[in-house]
């Protein structure tokens, strides 16, 4: 993973910090009261934990954080956790790096997109409508029924390419 949390990317791109996250956790409340299910204490601080990681955890980096705040150190305490925040579209799970990020847009269903750096591994949750329209139109046009899709692209975020033209005129 990167350096540390503030050089990571998330569902904030501008790296505007605590207000988007409150306001995220608070749409993440309101989605979850407006279906009769519960953010119950583990829940939340599992949510909390995404959020301030500013980018993809594992299972065991939540378990770890969970443990430490005193909600045990049982991995299925933060698998189950984490399956209610990506079932219920509060969190998405990175196949690619196998871990799990906050949802950037929680008030909403909508197909998830990410931009995923191959150097700090940060990962950005980009806006998905056209490649998910285009995606729905080559699956009818295979005859396809799309239930669900997640796209997880590879490339540098802006603070790797940033960092790398740095050290370049360093080197010249």
């Amino acid at each position: 993973m990167a350096d540390s949390p503030e050089s990571q990317s998330f569902c904030c791109p501008d790296h505007s910090g605590h207000a988007p996250a409150q306001a995220i956790l608070a749409q993440a409340e309101s989605r979850v009261k407006s279906h009769g299910l519960r953010l119950t204490p583990v829940r939340r601080r599992t949510l909390e934990i995404l959020l301030q990681a500013h980018g993809a955890l594992g299972a065991y980096d939540v378990l770890e954080q969970l443990a430490a705040d005193g909600f045990g150190a049982q991995p299925p305490v933060a698998y189950r956790a984490l399956n209610f925040l990506v079932e219920n579209g509060l969190a998405h799970r990175i196949r690619r790096l196998n871990a799990f990020t906050a949802c950037a847009h929680p008030g909403h269903d909508h197909r998830a997109a990410f931009l995923i750096c191959e150097t700090c591994e940060s990962v950005t949750e980009a806006p998905s409508d056209a490649v998910g329209a285009a995606l729905g139109v080559a699956a009818q046009d295979m005859g396809f029924a799309l239930s669900r899709a997640t796209i997880e692209a590879v490339g540098q975020c802006r603070e790797c390419i940033a960092r790398e033209t740095a050290d370049q005129r360093t080197i010249a």
